[in-house]
């Protein structure tokens, strides 16, 4: 992704969440981010979390294993998280 948040990235994230999350705290929790957080499972459920602490909602750990189990199966990769976000941006 660029630099900056895109707009209607941020836009799509608020819409989507019903919440007013700042860029500085997207930015905040992607830089944290790596190739191992996609990949290390206990890192994963750590960032989910992470995300629904910003988003202010509970995800139940049956969810949480669902979302892990995805990503793990998919092989996604940080290289391709851009598209993921675009692909969120449509639904």
């Amino acid at each position: 992704m660029s630099k900056g948040l895109p707009k209607d990235v941020l836009s799509a994230i608020n819409k989507k969440t019903g919440k007013n999350i700042s860029e500085n705290a997207i930015k905040k929790l992607a830089s944290g981010v790596n190739p191992n957080t996609l990949q290390n499972e206990a890192e994963l459920r750590k960032l989910i979390k992470q995300v629904a602490d910003m988003a202010k909602i509970k995800v139940p750990d049956s969810t949480v294993s669902d979302i892990v189990k995805a990503v793990k199966s998919s092989g996604m990769s940080p290289s391709n998280l851009e598209s993921l976000v675009k692909m969120m941006m449509k639904k």
